[in-house]
C-alpha cells in the first residue's frame, strides 16, 4: 500500500476524532492525550513498515521544528485565554512558581541525573533543563477556559501562566548545558558570556519584541481598522500569523521566541479586554494546537512501540517518578507556602507540573547545537517521565479540578 496514503488515513482519521476529544475527556475524566498515545503504539506494533521512523533521533530537524511549532502556537493561545492582567502582586503565583519551583527542578534533576544516574555533567544540566517547564501544550485540562469565561479558579491561572512564562525562562539552562559541553571540550565558551547573552539579553529581547509586537498588533486590530473598512477583518488566522511573525523575528536578532510570544499574546490580550474578537483568536489557535497535539501524540506512541525506552532501567524509573510525585509537587507546594491558596489547591498545583513536548523540543534543540553523552538514555528518559505525566495527570485532572471546584 502506498505509505502517503496509509499517513492521509490516519491523519484524517485522527483530526476527526479530535473534534469532539475534549468533550469526551470532560465526560470520561481521561485526558485525550492517553487515547492518541495508545493508538500511535497499538498502529506502530500493527503496521510498521507502513508508517515513518517515529523515533526523533532518525528525524532531528522534523522532530525540532514540529514540537516548536505546537509549543508557539500553544503559547499563543494561552495568553490569550488568560483574562488576569499582569502586575508583580496579582502574577505573585506563577512568578514564584518560575523563580523558586522550576530553578529547584532543574538543580534536582540535575544533582540526581549526575549521582544517580551517571550521565556526565552537561548531560545531567542537560536533563534537569529539558524536564523544569510545566508544558503549555498538554496542560488543557489544568488551565483555565476561553477568554471572558469569568472563572476565577487561582489553581487553574497559576498553572496556565506558568506553563506560559516557564517554556522561555527555562530555556538559559539547555544553553548553560551546552556551554558547559562546549568548555569541556576545548572549545571557546564562557559563563559570563552564557549569563551575558543566554540569560540577559536573549530574556530582554523577547520580552521587549513580545511587548511592541503585542501593542502593534492591538493597534492595527483595534483602532486603525476602525477607521479603514479594508483592514478590518475578524479571522482567527490572524493568531498564528501573529504567533509566527512574533517569533521569527526574535530568534532572528537571537532573542527568546517563546517568551516573545506569550508576552505578544498577553499584551494584546489585554488590548481592548473585553473585545469578542478575542474569542475568535483563541478557538482557531485552540483548533491549531489540537491537530498538531493527536499527530504528536501518535507519533510519540509509534517511538514508544520502536523501542525508544529500551535504554531504560530502574533508576532511571525510580528517577522520573521521584522527579514527578516528590520533587516537583514539594517544591510546588513550597514556592505557594506563603501564599493565601487553601492547602488543597497549593497540593494541586504543585503536583500539575506536566511534562510535555516542550521537553522534547529542548532535548532536540540542545542535540543539534552540541553532541552530549548518553543521547539515547536522555530521550529515554526524557520520553518515559513523559509517558508517566501523561498517564497520572491524565487520569487524575478533571477530577481533582471538579473535586476543587466544588470545594470552592
Amino acid at each position: 500500500m502506498d505509505q502517503y496514503l496509509i499517513i492521509l488515513i490516519i491523519l484524517g482519521a485522527a483530526i476527526f476524532s479530535v473534534t469532539w476529544m475534549p468533550k469526551i475527556s470532560k465526560k470520561t475524566g481521561i485526558s485525550y492525550s492517553i487515547f492518541y498515545v495508545a493508538t500511535g503504539f497499538v498502529l506502530y506494533l500493527l503496521a510498521p513498515d507502513l508508517l515513518p521512523n517515529p523515533m526523533p533521533q532518525k528525524n532531528e530537524n522534523l522532530t525540532l521544528h514540529l514540537t516548536e511549532l505546537i509549543v508557539i502556537i500553544s503559547l499563543m493561545g494561552t495568553g490569550i485565554k488568560i483574562d488576569r492582567k499582569f502586575s508583580f502582586k496579582t502574577w505573585s503565583s506563577p512568578l514564584k512558581l518560575v523563580s523558586f519551583t522550576m530553578l529547584l527542578c532543574i538543580g534536582a534533576a540535575a544533582v540526581m541525573g549526575y549521582y544517580f544516574l551517571g550521565f556526565g555533567l552537561a548531560s545531567a544540566v542537560l536533563l534537569g533543563a529539558v524536564l523544569a517547564p510545566t508544558d503549555p501544550v498538554l496542560a488543557s485540562d489544568v488551565q483555565v477556559g476561553p477568554p471572558n469565561e469569568g472563572m476565577k479558579s487561582e489553581t487553574k491561572f497559576a498553572l496556565t501562566s506558568e506553563a506560559g512564562l516557564n517554556d522561555g525562562v527555562a530555556f538559559p539552562f539547555t544553553w548553560l548545558a551546552i556551554t558547559i559541553g562546549l568548555m569541556f571540550t576545548g572549545k571557546e565558551s564562557s559563563f559570563l558570556e552564557w549569563f551575558a547573552l543566554d540569560v540577559i539579553y536573549r530574556i530582554v529581547a523577547g520580552i521587549v519584541i513580545g511587548f511592541l509586537s503585542g501593542k502593534g498588533f492591538g493597534i492595527l486590530l483595534f483602532r486603525v481598522s476602525k477607521k479603514y473598512e479594508i483592514l478590518r477583518t475578524r479571522d482567527g488566522l490572524v493568531a498564528v500569523a501573529a504567533t509566527l511573525l512574533v517569533y521569527g523575528i526574535t530568534e532572528i536578532v537571537h532573542g527568546y521566541g517563546f517568551i516573545a510570544v506569550f508576552i505578544c499574546a498577553i499584551t494584546l490580550r489585554h488590548f481592548e479586554k473585553d473585545h469578542q474578537y478575542h474569542d475568535t483568536l483563541h478557538s482557531f489557535t485552540d483548533q491549531i494546537e489540537r491537530l498538531l497535539v493527536c499527530l504528536l501524540l501518535i507519533i510519540f506512541g509509534g517511538a514508544l512501540a520502536m523501542g525508544i525506552l529500551e535504554p531504560i532501567t530502574l533508576k532511571m524509573v525510580v528517577f522520573s517518578v521521584t522527579f514527578l510525585l516528590i520533587v516537583r509537587p514539594v517544591f510546588g507546594w513550597l514556592a505557594l507556602s506563603s501564599s493565601k491558596m487553601k492547602n488543597k489547591e497549593r497540593l494541586a498545583i504543585g503536583f500539575f507540573g506536566i511534562r510535555g513536548m516542550g521537553s522534547i523540543f529542548y532535548l532536540a534543540f540542545a542535540f543539534s547545537k552540541y553532541n552530549f553523552e548518553h543521547q539515547d538514555e536522555l530521550w529515554a528518559a526524557v520520553s518515559l517521565t513523559i509517558l508517566f505525566s501523561i498517564l497520572i495527570h491524565g487520569l487524575t485532572a478533571t477530577r481533582v479540578m471538579e473535586y476543587l471546584k466544588r470545594e470552592a
